[in-house]
């Protein structure tokens, strides 16, 4: 069964174009004009990935974003302007999964919505194996099976990438991963992601728990050299 693709563009041209790149290469489509006319579709019944712009009439990218992470763990990539840190810096915090820059290459598109597919199919696959299924890191319980992940009794809703991230971090507590393993953890082969990305989704992964639990300090820095969890 193929994978079904959201995109959200009030570009109709960009919308057309892509929507028969992917349909080329084997992808179903669902397509929407804006945010607005997307988010409840797309909360109620989430496709394998959506891929959104960021900057639309009624409601922008952004919003929708955060709007759907209230609802779904569903992978997302943005599109953002040329050279807009700040957009991809912003998208990133709010939970975005990977972003392009536009003007872009269908082929770089296709290529960045195949790895996180795989993202999403490793997580999958490793939960099938019970005695993989589940990691247990003092407060921390991690469920790959259910993708749960939970905190002194208190479940913490993380995305895929943010999931391996964390997954990577827990598998050796006490052990520092530079953000180049954490990339492999997480992104595999993608070479076009810029290991600055981690920084991203580690302050997004901090902030989710201490929403749980405002005095976790799980997760530590090393400055000059990585990340590492902390059992206790």
């Amino acid at each position: 069964m193929s994978a079904t693709i959201a995109l959200v563009d009030d570009d109709r041209n960009i919308l057309t174009s892509v929507a028969m790149t992917l349909q080329a290469e084997g992808f179903s489509t669902r397509v929407y004009a804006d945010g607005e006319a997307a988010l409840k579709a797309l909360t109620d019944n989430p496709p394998d990935l959506v891929v959104s712009d960021i900057k639309m009439p009624r409601m922008n990218g952004l919003e929708l974003l955060r709007r759907l992470r209230e609802a779904t763990d569903v992978p997302v990539i943005m599109l953002t302007s040329k050279d807009d840190e700040a957009d991809e810096a912003l998208g990133l915090d709010l939970g975005a999964d990977d972003y392009i820059t536009k003007p872009f290459s269908p082929t770089l598109l296709v290529a960045r919505i195949r790895a996180i597919l795989r993202r999403s199919a490793t997580v999958a696959s490793r939960a099938q194996d019970e005695a993989d299924s589940e990691v247990v890191r003092g407060d921390l319980a991690l469920d790959a099976e259910r993708h749960r992940v939970v905190w002194r009794g208190h479940e913490v809703r993380l995305t895929v990438t943010e999931f391996l991230i964390l997954e990577a971090l827990a598998q050796r507590p006490g052990v520092v991963k530079t953000r180049n393993q954490l990339l492999d953890a997480a992104y595999g082969d993608d070479g076009f992601v810029d290991d600055r990305t981690i920084d991203s989704h580690i302050k997004r992964i901090r902030r989710k728990f201490r929403t749980a639990d405002g005095e976790f300090d799980g997760i530590k820095t090393l400055y000059g050299a990585g990340y590492r969890f902390a059992a206790d």
